[in-house]
């Protein structure tokens, strides 16, 4: 082996300087296979040097990078230097080493000479970067839980070790836990429940190792928001490999952080899509979502060749009720008669509050040609039994106009014209009454 003269001092060998370096020198033949490889490659590729002597480098190169290793290694030898070439190697225990190479080819010994540095730490970092941008951007563009879930699940695949990946909401209503990704099989399932509800009942991280009882790692994070806790997201691993790391868990938890804003915005905007499609006293839709929900239902209508019916309802002296019981009382009025209209219909059907003592039924799916009228005397005598407006009995007398698509209209406004034209008719023959359009 050549030795390296150093004015003043003993010739050192040059492998054992090449030994000291923190990269590794690699010496490949025109076949592509190892002639030398410096101490440091065990570091890197997790084979000793004599190991990989006489191995085609090919062989460990990722197979994603392969094509472009090879084409790289033929403008290489073709004359042309590579300065700064990345690509991945699998090492030994198969695990991913990202690799900065430089390289040229040697026409006189007929080989290459690359040194090759480790850039995994720097590409973990651009990932976890690009991850933390993705994750919030899904967060705020996610139109519901199920798509940011998957979003999530593509966006931490590579960053996290997770066999089974699951988000936990708890209901509104019900208050049971809802699963996102749950794992199949019923141990799991118990175990992850009941993990989930002591994280969020503590709102604090739970990381578990394997122990008798669990044959996997555990991490489990709270979704906390303004409204309290609203779930958690999961992650378990194999007992086989390492247990979650303190950067794991901060990653977990800037995850989390994203879900619960998610979670409180979707809440936020339900909520304003509410308030601007119900009215706010009796919870029925208003005027805008019945316009809506009217033209959709006569496109289906002449679609199908089929009628639908407008029922127009105002409240006969209704104004007395606020002059004489104020307006508190008229205001539980007109909630107690938006309930019990409601209670005279299918659920196909739709009872919007329009204006003031003003409501409209919007009847759909019908086959009988006196279905409206008979919706519209149920709905009378309905309201006629008394109200009980803290102890004040008070019936309610209507007026009732009933319009039919497609025997008095052909649009939608037309009809709702004409059901309120005949509601004025029923109210000027008396009141309490419904009358069928001209």
């Amino acid at each position: 082996m050549p030795t390296a003269p150093l004015d003043g001092h003993p010739q050192v060998p040059v492998e054992n300087l090449l030994d000291l370096l923190l990269d590794a020198i690699c010496v490949v033949d025109r076949e592509g296979r190892f002639l030398f490889v410096s101490a440091a490659g065990e570091r890197l590729f997790g084979y000793r040097p004599e190991e990989m002597l006489g191995r085609p480098m090919i062989e460990l190169v990722h197979p994603d990078d392969r094509a472009r290793t090879l084409a790289a290694a033929r403008e290489i030898m073709d004359g042309a230097a590579k300065p700064a070439f990345e690509n991945r190697y699998v090492r030994k225990d198969g695990s991913t080493v990202h690799i900065l190479w430089s390289a040229r080819w040697s026409e006189e010994d007929q080989v290459r000479i690359a040194v090759a540095h480790d850039i995994s730490a720097r590409k973990h970092s651009e990932s976890l970067q690009a991850a933390l941008y993705h994750l919030a951007t899904a967060a705020h563009q996610a139109m519901d839980v199920a798509q940011l879930f998957q979003q999530l699940q593509d966006i931490l695949a590579g960053l996290l070790p997770a066999s089974r990946f699951a988000l936990a909401l708890l209901d509104p209503i019900s208050e049971q836990l809802q699963w996102l990704g749950e794992a199949p099989d019923a141990a799991s399932r118990l175990q992850a429940r009941q993990l989930s509800q002591q994280a969020m009942a503590s709102a604090s991280v739970l990381c578990t190792a394997a122990a008798q009882t669990s044959e996997q790692h555990w991490l489990v994070v709270p979704c906390q928001s303004q409204a309290g806790c609203r779930g958690a997201l999961l992650l378990s691993s194999p007992a086989s490999g390492p247990a979650y790391s303190h950067k794991e868990q901060e990653l977990l938890q800037f995850v989390a952080t994203q879900v619960s804003t998610a979670l409180e915005r979707q809440r936020m905007l339900s909520r304003l899509q509410h308030m601007a499609q119900y009215d706010q006293l009796t919870q029925l839709p208003n005027r805008g979502l019945l316009q809506d929900r009217l033209h959709l239902a006569m496109a289906r209508a002449r679609r199908e060749q089929r009628q639908l019916a407008l029922l127009f309802l105002d409240l006969d002296k209704f104004k007395l009720i606020n002059d004489s019981l104020g307006h508190a009382m008229g205001d539980l009025l007109l909630q107690q008669v938006a309930e019990r209209i409601r209670l005279c219909l299918r659920e196909v059907d739709t009872v919007a509050r329009f204006a003031g003592d003003e409501f409209v039924v919007l009847l759909e799916d019908f086959h009988s040609s006196d279905h409206a009228a008979q919706v519209a005397e149920k709905i009378r005598q309905a309201l006629n039994q008394p109200f009980d407006l803290q102890g004040y009995q008070h019936p309610v007398r209507p007026s009732i106009g009933i319009a039919l698509y497609p025997a008095h209209a052909s649009d939608p406004q037309q009809l709702l014209n004409q059901a309120d034209n005949a509601m004025y008719l029923a109210k000027k023959s008396g009141g309490n009454r419904h009358q069928l359009a001209d």
